[in-house]
């Protein structure tokens, strides 16, 4: 059993920087043991996917930016075994972007991907996350960022027992 931190942005537009709104789910020996989630003032005051998430400017203008909400989730990154997401490049990338540009080093860990691991274990497809989340008859608030990691983090534990 791995201690690992599940994942999800949600971005106000094709920026990889632009994260709006962080879901994290710690998770260890198979059990969640922690849960956060934040708003996150982006870069800019353009959000191009309200659409998806619902979150506007008006939302998150008076947040805390990404560097600002570092220091308190810092500590949910460390002595994990790996990060997990839903398609896992684009949440690595806006990590990386949001590191990047507050000038923060960037967790080393590997990243698991949940759309390969379902394709792989159950062969599932589409592979979305609701997809998924049927299939394992996993509880999902779509977009929602805590809801999309605790789901990533159920995914992995249902792998962690085949």
């Amino acid at each position: 059993m791995s201690t690992f931190v599940a994942l999800d942005f949600e971005t106000a537009d094709r920026g990889r920087d632009s994260a709006c709104a962080l879901g994290l789910v710690r998770v260890e020996d198979n059990k969640i043991i922690k849960r956060y989630y934040s708003l996150i003032r982006p870069p800019r005051e353009f959000f191009e996917f309200t659409y998806i998430h619902g979150i506007r400017w008006s939302d998150v203008a008076l947040e805390k930016n990404f560097g600002q909400i570092w220091p308190s989730i810092e500590c949910i990154f460390s002595n994990i075994d790996f990060i997990a997401a839903h398609n896992a490049s684009f949440d690595k990338g806006v990590l990386y972007a949001c590191c990047d540009s507050h000038q923060i080093s960037k967790p080393k860990n590997k990243f698991i991907c949940t759309v390969k691991l379902s394709r792989k274990l159950w062969d599932i497809y589409p592979t979305k996350l609701p997809n998924v989340c049927e299939y394992l008859n996993i509880k999902l608030d779509h977009h929602y960022a805590l809801s999309d990691a605790e789901a990533c983090a159920q995914i992995v534990i249902a792998s962690e027992q085949i």
